[in-house]
């Protein structure tokens, strides 16, 4: 017999969506600046397109 796991697809950092507020929070501070790599543990590439996902979500107000 075989066990069907089902996987759960979670998103990558840069592949969270803009006008999801709630996941973005987690990079960001209370005070809304954004985290650093250092904080965050993100490649290069990753960080700057979770960086460009914030100021585009904060751009069209869907996130202060």
């Amino acid at each position: 017999m075989s066990t069907t796991e089902v996987k759960t697809q979670t998103l990558k950092p840069e592949e969270i969506p803009f006008t999801s507020p709630q996941l973005m929070s987690r990079f960001i501070t209370d005070t809304g600046k954004i985290l650093p790599r250092k904080y965050t543990g993100f490649s290069a590439k990753q960080q700057r397109r979770v960086t460009s996902n914030i100021k585009r979500a904060r751009n069209m107000l869907t996130m202060q």
